[in-house]
């Protein structure tokens, strides 16, 4: 399909950048915010436009050009095929992300550097990373939660600090490592003809919740190491109480699934993550406002 002079970018080209997908990511961003002690107010707003509007954006177009799916993916249940607009615009806007993170830090450029050879690694054909099970979850896990969450603290201080919170990094893993092989488990089929073996296939479907159940505890708890000993007292029993209807959701969709598969669907992973998203959000939300204008 070509592009006409009033057409700049492609449907397909702005449908498989999944902007809205960068929501799901977002509790990393408002986390680390949150335990920034001063904030720089205009690189906070940089690193947001950073992240959520190039570098993950960005990554979603790559993995769709390199994948060219044809069943459902995360945030999209119809994708169209990609066009070569759709790498062109992958490279131009990782291009501005690290030209922006340049008036960030020069340690904040090389992590988003890093970050942009990692995510090709993962979905390139060449290397492909995520046809691994274990190195594909890990590498997900280990640059979406710590290292973002690093790259966040780091970048939004005011004075520039490394000493990054390591409790705060390993429970921002945990937290999408618990999150993202419910991701993969409507994918099963599809991933398999791909030649790809997620974790969650490796896992089964009850194994994939009882997986995942069992990470969430892990970052519940490490996050309340982390915020007793900051003590934080008042910001875990928010985020205990935000994540309430998540729980819920979790078990109920849990007790669909063991009795049948069906419901491993996208329309339920869709949901589960809608939940999780909004409320993690919320919680870390209302604890950067209570740790910066109260």
């Amino acid at each position: 399909m070509p592009v006409t002079k009033t057409q700049f970018l492609l449907p397909s080209t702005i449908q498989l950048l999944r902007f809205p997908f960068s929501f799901f990511l977002m509790p990393v961003y408002w986390f680390a915010l949150s335990q920034v002690v001063e904030v720089n107010i205009f690189h906070t707003v940089l690193v947001f436009m950073i992240l959520h509007l190039l570098l993950y954006p960005a990554s979603n177009g790559y993995n769709s050009y390199m994948d060219r799916d044809t069943e459902s993916i995360g945030g999209v249940q119809h994708p169209m095929q990609p066009s070569r607009q759709l790498l062109y615009t992958t490279v131009l806007m990782d291009s501005v992300a690290m030209i922006m993170s340049c008036f960030i830090s020069l340690y904040f450029a090389l992590g988003i550097l890093l970050y942009i050879l990692v995510s090709k690694a993962y979905s390139y054909r060449g290397i492909r990373l995520k046809k691994y099970p274990f190195a594909g979850y890990i590498t997900v896990i280990l640059f979406q939660g710590a290292v973002t969450f690093g790259l966040i603290y780091h970048g939004c201080s005011a004075d520039k600090t490394l000493q990054v919170p390591v409790l705060a990094m390993i429970s921002s893993s945990l937290l999408i490592g618990g999150f993202y092989p419910l991701t993969q488990v409507y994918q099963h089929d599809a991933d398999l003809k791909d030649g790809v073996k997620t974790i969650s296939y490796r896992l089964g479907y009850r194994g994939t919740f009882v997986y995942c159940g069992i990470i969430y505890t892990a970052a519940f708890l490490v996050l309340a190491l982390y915020f007793f000993y900051t003590l934080q007292t008042k910001a875990f029993y928010i985020f205990s109480l935000c994540m309430l209807p998540v729980i819920v959701y979790f078990l109920m969709w849990a007790r669909k699934v063991w009795h049948n598969y069906i419901y491993a669907d996208y329309r339920n992973t869709m949901r589960m993550n809608m939940v999780a998203s909004i409320c993690i959000n919320i919680a870390f939300i209302i604890i950067f406002i209570i740790n910066h204008f109260e």
